[in-house]
C-alpha cells in the first residue's frame, strides 16, 4: 500500500471541503494542505490563471505574489517531514493552463534551463511527471447541474463581495482539466489499471488488486459527491482502505472548539467559499435525496435566482461539462 502524500484532485463546489474536514480530524497522523496550488496558480510569478492576470494589487494583497510552484512543493515536503502523512485537497485546474492551452513546465521546476517552451509530451500540467509520481492520486466529482450553479453564486452579488471573485469564469469549472489530468495519470500508470471497490474489504467486481505488468499498485479511486452525501461512512471507509489511511468512526464528527478553530484558520484564505464546511459539526447522510428535475425546471430555477442572461451562461457551462462528468463517473466506486 502506498504511503505517498494523498492528493484529492477535484473541481469547485464538489463537497470536497466537507470531505477534507473528515481527514482534518486526524491531526495525530495526517497533515492537511488546503488548496495549496491556488497560491501559485492565481497570484505568483508563474501564475497561469486568468482571474487576477491584470490585477496586481489583488495579487500583492493576497500575500502569495511571490509563490512559485516550487515554493508550494517545498511547503508540502516540509509538511511531510514532520512524521505525518500529507493529505492534499486541491483543484486539478490549478495545475493546468485554462482553455486547453498547451502546458509548459513551471520555470521553477525546469531541469532544462530557462527554455520557456520546456514541456513533456502528453503532460497537461505544469508539474513534471517525476513530481506527479510522488503523490497517491484520488478524485472527487459532482454533477455539473449542482456544482456549477453553486460556483456561479460565489462569483456574483452579494457573495462576490465576500469571496472577491467578481466574475464567473467558465474556465474555472474544472471538469475538462480534471479529465485531462486523470487520463494522463492513467496513461502513465501513475494510477490503475485496477479500479477501487466500494464493497467492504474490496470484494466487489472492481477489486483493487492490480495484476499484470505496468500496474501502479494505486487504484483508480473516484468518488461521486452524491455517494458521499448519501453514504458518508461507507465512502470514507472505502477511501481510507484504498489510500491506506486508518479509519475510525469518530473521523466523521468534529463538534469541538479545537477542531473549529483549526479549520477556520486553514480555510481563511478562501473567504466565503467554505462557510458551510466551517460551521458544520459532522458528516452525516442526508435525509432527502435530490429530486428528479427537468432541464426546463432547472432553467426556470436559475432564471428566477440569477436572471435570464445568467441562466443561459449556467446552462451552457453545465451542458459543456456533463460529458466530462459522465466520463469520470464511469470510473467511480459503486455504493
Amino acid at each position: 500500500m502506498s504511503d505517498k502524500p494523498v492528493f484529492l484532485a477535484t473541481h469547485p463546489r464538489a463537497c470536497s471541503t466537507a470531505f477534507e474536514r473528515v481527514f482534518m480530524t486526524r491531526r495525530d497522523t495526517l497533515t492537511c494542505a488546503h488548496e495549496p496550488f491556488g497560491d501559485s496558480y492565481y497570484y505568483g510569478p508563474e501564475r497561469i490563471g486568468e482571474r487576477y492576470a491584470n490585477d496586481e494589487s489583488a495579487r500583492e494583497s493576497s500575500g502569495f505574489s511571490k509563490s512559485t510552484y516550487r515554493d508550494v512543493l517545498d511547503r508540502l515536503e516540509k509538511d511531510g517531514s514532520e512524521g505525518k502523512r500529507v493529505f492534499i485537497k486541491d483543484m486539478a485546474y490549478y495545475l493546468t493552463p485554462p482553455n486547453s492551452q498547451p502546458a509548459v513546465i513551471a520555470k521553477s521546476l525546469r531541469k532544462g534551463g530557462d527554455d520557456d517552451n520546456y514541456s513533456e509530451e502528453g503532460n497537461p500540467t505544469v508539474l513534471p511527471l517525476d513530481i506527479l509520481k510522488k503523490f497517491h492520486w484520488t478524485f472527487l466529482i459532482r454533477h455539473p447541474r449542482r456544482a456549477i450553479p453553486s460556483y456561479f453564486r460565489c462569483c456574483v452579488p452579494p457573495l462576490d463581495e465576500v469571496t472577491g471573485f467578481k466574475e464567473f469564469l467558465p474556465s474555472e469549472a474544472g471538469y475538462a482539466e480534471l479529465c485531462r489530468l486523470f487520463d494522463y495519470l492513467r496513461e502513465q500508470r501513475v494510477v490503475g489499471p485496477a479500479l477501487a471497490s466500494g464493497e467492504p474489504n474490496g470484494t466487489g467486481n472492481n477489486n483493487n488488486t492490480a495484476n499484470g505488468s505496468g500496474s501502479s499498485g494505486v487504484s483508480i479511486t473516484v468518488i461521486d459527491a452524491d455517494d458521499l452525501l448519501d453514504h458518508p461512512n461507507d465512502v470514507v471507509q472505502a477511501f481510507c482502505r484504498e489510500t491506506g489511511i486508518a479509519f475510525t468512526p469518530d473521523m466523521l464528527t468534529w463538534d469541538d472548539a479545537e477542531n473549529q478553530d483549526y479549520v477556520s484558520e486553514a480555510f481563511a484564505k478562501w473567504t466565503g467559499f467554505h462557510n458551510d464546511a466551517i460551521h458544520s459539526k459532522s458528516l452525516t447522510a442526508r435525509t432527502q435525496a435530490h429530486k428528479t428535475v427537468t432541464e426546463e425546471s432547472e432553467n426556470e430555477q436559475w432564471r428566477q435566482k440569477f436572471g435570464k442572461e445568467a441562466q443561459e451562461k449556467i446552462r451552457a457551462c453545465v451542458d459543456e461539462n456533463i460529458p466530462h462528468y459522465d466520463y469520470l463517473k464511469s470510473f467511480a466506486m459503486k455504493f
